[in-house]
């Protein structure tokens, strides 16, 4: 609580606006829910669920009538504080979605006390309406949000079973290493981007500079921010996605609680990291090298994409069985795409007057580690004789005008693979309405031929929300294939699989997601235009890319 009491009535209080930091989790269904994307409501009333305590499951059962009641203005959800699985929630049948927090760190954070205990969000102010439990009191408060009288936080009392945060207690007795833990949990997962001459605004070089950054880095853990490219881990895995463990997450939200104690050891493993990422052929030298032109990179401003097509010298087809991106310069290349094209063609080829096409998709660069891509063995992405490549450079602006100059190494077979590498393009033509935060959109296709799935890669602009792939089999069973459930235009990643999936001849996968026009969608350009689909940036476009091979 932020002040003192102001004055209290019947079991309430009320007291000077208590502000609450955003965060972000999945509920049940692989969702994702973030506070601050909520903006589009009036409030988020979000219930503190324990399985095993009946108080906090009676007050679900009493939230569930306030939701009949306000739901027009207001979402509901719990936040279970039990280590529940997904499948454990989903049986608890509740008419909200239910959050997993599964170390207890969006509770810690929010100072929750009790199972039972509500709170009611100002989701654009990042405070508190009411901190209590589900009496007249929740009834009350709700109203006056409604009827826009509702200011500073009421408090009132709850019934319910005490929550123990036993690792926070531990942690604060004896926090987590510095030189043993955190700094290498740092330098794992964010020192690639953040070190100087990355991607990342500012590097982790020191233990003064995570210090200096600790704000920052607990809020972007705790809303999801960072790392970037997170997905679903209960929907498929890549190598490309990025994840920091809850038991990380939760050391290094322990080391800040506890003062961010620099501890006894003499080397400080973040000092030890090279200032400069130097670049290698992890291969060796490639086989060919395409070369791009200088672009020069302004200091401010959106970049509009840059495409370059690029003339291939060889008279016979060749086949890539690698590549390797050479970057200019991280700090303003954002992302790069290459496709293989026909003379007759540009970067879009048939996507830009098809739903679905055919393509062959060299890869991706994104911001990172950026490691040599090598493809299945027995595979390989074919060059067509007299074919093109077609590139499309996506820059951000970083203060300082840049000229950047990126290669790509390729790396051929010496007979052609016994299997072809392609991609198919999944989309779909829409319209979306201003101010529309949950715009559904799907699309499918179905293989005449049994195929293997080797990657997928979503495709969105600033209103994407969410993707997900799936497959139905001619049986009539669908299972997940891959879940994107904070899709962010700034990290488009293919995402090779861990675990390519066989699919049979007849079936239908499917590409399902949303966009966010809302003024809770943080990069959303304008809320108040209708957006049609379109290739370009300030439009919107829905493709989910499939990459695979036949399967004979």
């Amino acid at each position: 609580m932020i002040a003192a009491t102001l004055y209290a009535v019947a079991g309430q209080s009320v007291a000077a606006t208590e502000r609450v930091g955003d965060f972000a989790l999945l509920d049940e269904q692989g969702r994702f829910h973030q506070l601050s994307r909520y903006q589009h409501r009036d409030a988020l009333v979000m219930l503190t669920l324990d399985g095993s305590c009946s108080a906090a499951m009676n007050a679900a059962k009493e939230l569930g009538g306030l939701q009949s009641q306000f739901g027009e203005s207001v979402e509901f959800v719990g936040l279970d504080v039990s280590g529940a699985t997904r499948s454990e929630r989903h049986q608890w049948q509740l008419p909200f979605p239910v959050l997993g927090d599964e170390m207890k760190l969006v509770a810690e954070s929010l100072g929750l006390s009790q199972a039972g205990e509500v709170l009611v969000f100002n989701p654009e102010r990042m405070s508190l309406f009411y901190r209590g439990g589900t009496d007249a009191a929740l009834n009350e408060r709700l109203m006056a949000v409604i009827d826009d009288d509702a200011s500073d936080t009421v408090t009132a009392d709850v019934t319910g079973c005490a929550i123990e945060y036993t690792d926070l207690a531990r942690h604060k007795e004896s926090p987590p290493d510095y030189s043993t833990e955190v700094a290498l949990i740092v330098a794992e997962n964010c020192a690639i981007c953040h070190r100087w001459g990355g991607a990342g605004p500012f590097p982790f070089d020191s233990y003064v500079s995570l210090l200096g950054w600790s704000p920052m880095v607990r809020e972007v853990i705790l809303n999801k921010r960072m790392p970037p490219m997170q997905v679903d881990p209960e929907a498929g895995t890549s190598a490309n996605a990025h994840a920091i463990s809850a038991t990380e997450r939760q050391k290094l939200l322990h080391w800040m609680e506890a003062g961010a104690p620099r501890g006894e050891g003499e080397v400080d493993p973040l000092e030890l990291i090279p200032l400069e990422k130097e670049f290698d052929w992890q291969l060796g030298e490639p086989d060919f090298i395409v070369e791009s032109p200088t672009n020069i990179v302004p200091a401010v401003g959106i970049q509009d994409y840059e495409y370059l097509e690029v003339e291939l010298p060889f008279e016979e087809e060749k086949w890539v069985r690698a590549f390797q991106y050479s970057p200019g310069d991280e700090r303003v290349l954002h992302h790069l795409m290459t496709f293989v094209i026909a003379p007759d063609e540009d970067f879009w080829g048939p996507e830009k007057t098809k739903k679905t096409a055919e393509r062959r998709f060299l890869g991706s660069f994104i911001p990172g580690e950026n490691p040599a891509t090598v493809f299945p063995e027995g595979t390989g992405v074919r060059i067509p004789a007299g074919h093109k490549l077609a590139l499309q450079f996506h820059y951000v602006t970083n203060g300082l005008q840049i000229r950047d100059n990126t290669s790509i190494g390729l790396y051929f077979s010496d007979i052609p693979a016994e299997k072809e590498i392609l991609t198919r393009a999944v989309a779909e033509r829409f319209t979306i309405a201003p101010g529309d935060w949950e715009h559904p959109i799907s699309a499918a296709y179905q293989f005449d031929e049994p195929v293997k799935l080797l990657a997928v890669r979503a495709r969105m602009n600033y209103r994407g929300k969410h993707m997900k792939f799936a497959f139905m089999q001619p049986d009539g069973k669908t299972e997940d294939v891959f879940s994107i459930p904070a899709y962010n235009y700034g990290w488009q990643p293919h995402y090779w699989l861990d675990k390519p999936v066989s699919l049979a001849a007849g079936t239908k996968v499917q590409v399902a997601g949303a966009f966010d026009n809302s003024l809770s969608n943080p990069f959303n350009p304008d809320p108040r235009e209708a957006v049609t689909w379109g290739l370009e940036s300030w439009e919107e476009m829905f493709t989910g890319y499939l990459t695979y091979v036949v399967d004979d």
